[in-house]
């Protein structure tokens, strides 16, 4: 055991008693971050703007600052880009992180002086309180590798421009560095097979003990690794004990990365953005997220059944209920105000404030009132996967409004790792679950306005030929779950096996 992995235990044990005092005072700590934000806010453009010297509680702020996606902040963040200080928060920003828009095209996204600890010392707390919580620090000692977008950055109005996994790449702290992999020129290379195959060269014989990255560019990667040599990951890195993930569900991807393994392995859940660093699971006895109350980030909420009205309530931590769909809204130390994030989750613990992700508020079918959303979806594909063993690669749903013959119906288009013998049985058994989910769905199902749903069988690797298509191959590039129009499952039937 090397001095740093004997000394991060009672460090660890020091931020577990941190994290379980401010995550107990969460409201308080949200109240101390509000007034803390709209003091430095007063003397920003979007502050005067928005009259902040008159704020004095949560009630004025909502009067005065509506909520807005990007587009709304968009002209504050043009004169960010032509240099202007003290636009949307104190000075310039240390960074603009560049990430791409369904509608706004590519957006830059501002990250603060203040706010770049949000998202080194959250991924930091996360495994602390996996070492505090399980006692294993080993991983420390082995080589560390962190599958992100290149750390190479651009500059707008004098303000260095990348993507976050690349910007944070930078921040590593030093006594990560010396084992971490791979090598500054291997990750940035752009073209992301050439760039999987370099790290796999990097890799293959070094001892790697904690894998990092979006669950299905891992398995890319341990598909290489696996048909270089012949052999388990296990086999090949026998002190492999931690994988870190965000960005996706990983339980579409468990079994086959397990598979891939060679064994079962400790997991931990992060949920960062561009925008702000959410929530991190903090145990391993919980498969839930913390929600990150204390770091720079006054959280609000908003009901999904109510969002798209004209006057949906807003409410902020105290007053959320267990088991609602909200739609998260931040305002944070980056200068993002009344800001919709476009997630959507739920809580499931208040005492602390423990959160599950939902899905997108963009990201649902409704094309016949039946809002189905991506939480519903994913739990009928599963539960069916266990009980046929089938195994899903990858999957996207979209409606089928004008089929060629009989009503209407969704269609699922399935990359499968391992086919259900029962492909009629398993269409079925997911169907049923999801009109138990979803009255809405129910209801149209027995009108006879919907058919069941179809299921479209992709060819091996179909995604991954969708998303190379599309110019966006690897780093946080995900297809969406669920879409309310065609243009993603036109593309993909291209790829339909005929079974």
């Amino acid at each position: 055991m090397s001095l740093t992995s004997f000394l991060s235990k009672p460090f660890a044990n020091y931020i577990a008693k941190q994290t379980k005092q401010w995550s107990l005072n969460a409201v308080a700590c949200q109240e101390k971050i509000f007034k803390s934000l709209i003091e430095v806010g007063k003397n920003t453009v979007f502050g005067r703007d928005h009259n902040f010297s008159s704020i004095q509680s949560y009630d004025d702020f909502k009067k005065q600052v509506p909520v807005r996606d990007y587009e709304g902040l968009k002209s504050y963040i043009e004169k960010i880009k032509k240099g202007e200080e003290n636009v949307l928060w104190k000075g310039k920003p240390l960074y603009l992180s560049k990430t791409s828009g369904t509608t706004s095209g590519v957006k830059y996204i501002p990250i603060s002086k203040e706010s770049i600890s949000n998202h080194i010392v959250s991924t930091r707390n996360a495994m602390l309180s996996y070492i505090a919580e399980t006692g294993n620090s080993k991983f420390i000692d082995g080589k560390m590798i962190f599958l992100s977008g290149s750390p190479e950055l651009e500059e707008i109005g004098g303000i260095p421009v990348g993507r976050l996994s690349g910007i944070v790449n930078h921040h590593v702290p030093k006594y990560l560095r010396r084992n971490q992999l791979p090598s500054y020129d291997t990750n940035c290379i752009e073209d992301w097979e050439s760039k999987v195959d370099a790290i796999v060269n990097e890799t293959i014989n070094q001892d790697m003990s904690l894998i990092s990255g979006i669950p299905p560019w891992v398995q890319m990667y341990f598909d290489k690794l696996s048909a270089r040599t012949g052999k388990k990951i296990k086999d090949l890195f026998p002190n492999f004990s931690l994988f870190i993930y965000g960005g996706v569900n990983y339980e579409p991807y468990r079994n086959k990365l397990e598979q891939s393994i060679g064994k079962k392995i400790d997991s931990i859940e992060l949920y960062p953005a561009s925008e702000g660093f959410i929530a991190y699971q903090d145990s391993q006895l919980r498969t839930d997220l913390l929600l990150n109350v204390n770091s720079g980030i006054f959280f609000e909420f908003i009901p999904t059944n109510e969002f798209f009205n004209d006057n949906p309530t807003r409410i902020s931590l105290k007053d959320v209920q267990l088991n609602v769909n909200y739609v998260i809204i931040i305002n944070s130390n980056a200068g993002l105000w009344g800001y919709n994030l476009g997630d959507t989750i739920k809580f499931i613990s208040i005492h602390p404030f423990r959160i599950v992700v939902t899905g997108r508020i963009k990201h649902f079918i409704s094309a016949f009132g039946e809002h189905v959303i991506a939480e519903e979806v994913e739990k009928a594909l599963f539960a069916a996967a266990q009980q046929q063993h089938a195994e899903i690669a990858e999957f996207t749903v979209a409606p089928q409004v004008t089929p060629l013959e009989g009503l209407p119906f969704h269609e699922w288009f399935i990359e499968f790792h391992h086919v259900p013998e029962d492909l009629e049985k398993f269409r079925l058994t997911i169907d049923e679950s999801l009109q138990k989910q979803n009255i809405y769905y129910r209801d149209l199902i027995q009108g006879r306005i919907l058919q069941p749903l179809k299921i479209c069988v992709l060819q091996k690797d179909s995604f991954i030929q969708y998303i190379k298509s599309k110019g966006k191959l690897g780093g946080q590039n995900k297809v969406p779950r669920l879409s309310n129009d065609r243009s993603i499952a036109d593309e993909l039937s291209k790829f339909a096996l005929k079974l």
